[in-house]
C-alpha cells in the first residue's frame, strides 16, 4: 500500500468529482494532505472512506459531527470546525475505518438514475409495441426494477414540464431535461422483471440498508429519503434477485424471465471496464433467441464504445455518462447515444441526432 498513491486517489477525487458536495470536497481535500488519514484507504476507492465515516456518524448520532451531516438532520454547513472534528472521529475508530473500507463494497443504487434511464426504456418498449420484460444487472437493491411505478418529473426549456409514470406513486423524482428530446412515452408497461448482480443488497435487512445509506453522500438528504421510501415499494412487490456475474450470469438471469416478452436489458453505473467488449457479445448472444434493446448508462468508454467506436464527441466531463439505445432485431444491433448523463440523475442533456 501506498499513502502517496491514496493521497493522490482523494486529491483527484475532490477536485475532479465531489464539486456537487461540499462537505465531501472539503474533507477528501484534507484527508489527501494528512498522511495519517489518507492510510486508512488504502488501494480502495476514496468514497469508501467517506461511507465508512459516514456509517460509524450513523451508528453515534449524538456524536457532535453529526451537526455536518444533513443526511442525519445535521444543518451546519462545512467550517473551520469540520476537519479537525471530522480527523479525530476517524481516528479513534481507525480500526473500524478500516475494516469497513477493506471489506465492504461501494453501493451506488440511486434511485434518481431511474430518471435517467426511464427515456430510453419507454423508447424501447415503444419500439416493442407492447410489455417488455425488464433486466437490470448490477441491480444492487432492485431499485431500478421499479422504475415503472416511479413517477417523473421532466424539467424542459421549451415546453415547461413534462410528466410521465403513475399519476398515483409513493415516489416521485424529477429531473432537468435540456436539448431537444423527442416525444417521450408517458407509460411504461413491465410485465415481468430480474436483477442481475454479483452480490445482491437485502433492503430488509437493517444492517446492508444502512451501508446503503451510507454510500448516499452526507449533505444530500433528499436521496436518503428517496431510498427510503423504494425500499419500501420494493418490499411490497418483491422483485425477483439473482447472484451472479454480469457477463456469465447473464444468460441464466435472462433465462428466467418469460421467452414471448421482448427483453429490455438496463445497465447504470456497471462499470465494466475491460469486459465491456464480452457484455456487449453476450448482449448479442441473447438477441439471436428473442427480441433485445440495451440501455445503459456508462460513461462511453466503459459501454458505448464497443458498438460505437471513435465518437471523440461523446466522452463527457468527470462524472458524466452516455445514455444509450441498442437494438437487436432481425439483423446486427443499432446503437444510438440519446443523451448525457448527471452522476446523480439531476439532468439528462438530450443529443442531436447523427448521421
Amino acid at each position: 500500500m501506498s499513502v502517496e498513491r491514496a493521497a493522490a486517489r482523494l486529491r483527484e477525487f475532490a477536485e475532479r468529482d465531489a464539486a456537487a458536495s461540499p462537505l465531501y470536497q472539503l474533507l477528501a481535500g484534507r484527508a489527501a494532505e494528512d498522511a495519517e488519514v489518507a492510510a486508512l484507504l488504502g488501494d480502495r476507492d476514496p468514497r469508501l472512506l467517506l461511507a465508512a465515516a459516514h456509517r460509524l456518524v450513523q451508528a453515534d448520532p449524538i456524536h457532535p459531527l453529526s451537526a455536518y451531516y444533513a443526511t442525519l438532520g445535521g444543518a451546519s454547513g462545512p467550517d473551520e470546525g469540520t476537519w479537525p472534528l471530522w480527523r479525530q472521529f476517524v481516528l479513534e475508530r481507525a480500526d473500524r475505518v478500516r475494516e469497513l473500507v477493506s471489506t465492504r463494497s461501494l453501493r451506488t443504487d440511486d434511485v434518481r438514475r431511474a430518471a435517467l434511464v426511464y427515456p430510453a426504456v419507454a423508447l424501447a418498449a415503444k419500439q416493442a409495441r407492447g410489455p417488455v420484460a425488464l433486466l437490470t444487472v448490477g441491480s444492487c437493491a432492485g431499485f431500478l426494477l421499479l422504475m415503472d411505478k416511479f413517477g417523473y418529473r421532466y424539467q424542459t426549456g421549451a415546453a415547461g414540464q413534462f410528466a410521465a409514470g403513475p399519476a398515483k406513486t409513493p415516489l416521485g423524482l424529477h429531473c432537468v431535461l435540456g436539448g431537444d428530446p423527442p416525444p417521450l412515452p408517458k407509460k411504461l408497461a413491465v410485465k415481468a422483471r430480474v436483477g442481475l448482480d454479483a452480490a445482491p443488497v437485502d433492503a430488509d435487512d437493517p444492517d446492508e440498508f444502512a451501508w446503503l445509506e451510507a454510500c448516499v453522500w452526507a449533505d444530500q438528504p433528499e436521496r436518503v429519503r428517496w431510498l427510503g421510501v423504494a425500499a419500501t415499494m420494493l418490499a411490497k412487490e418483491g422483485p425477483e434477485l439473482v447472484a451472479g456475474d454480469p457477463v456469465d450470469g447473464l444468460a441464466d438471469a435472462a433465462g428466467r424471465l418469460p421467452a414471448e416478452l421482448p427483453l429490455v436489458v438496463v445497465d447504470s453505473g456497471l462499470g465494466l471496464g475491460e469486459r465491456a467488449g464480452d457484455y456487449v457479445a453476450a448482449l448479442g448472444r441473447l438477441a439471436a433467441g428473442r427480441p433485445l434493446w440495451w440501455v445503459s448508462d456508462e460513461p462511453y468508454d466503459s459501454a458505448l464504445h464497443v458498438l460505437m467506436p471513435g465518437r471523440d464527441d461523446l466522452p463527457g466531463e468527470p462524472g458524466e455518462g452516455v445514455l444509450g439505445l441498442v437494438r437487436w432485431l432481425d439483423g446486427p444491433p443499432q446503437a444510438q447515444a440519446l443523451a448525457r448523463t448527471g452522476r446523480h440523475g439531476q439532468r439528462l442533456e438530450w443529443l442531436p441526432p447523427t448521421g
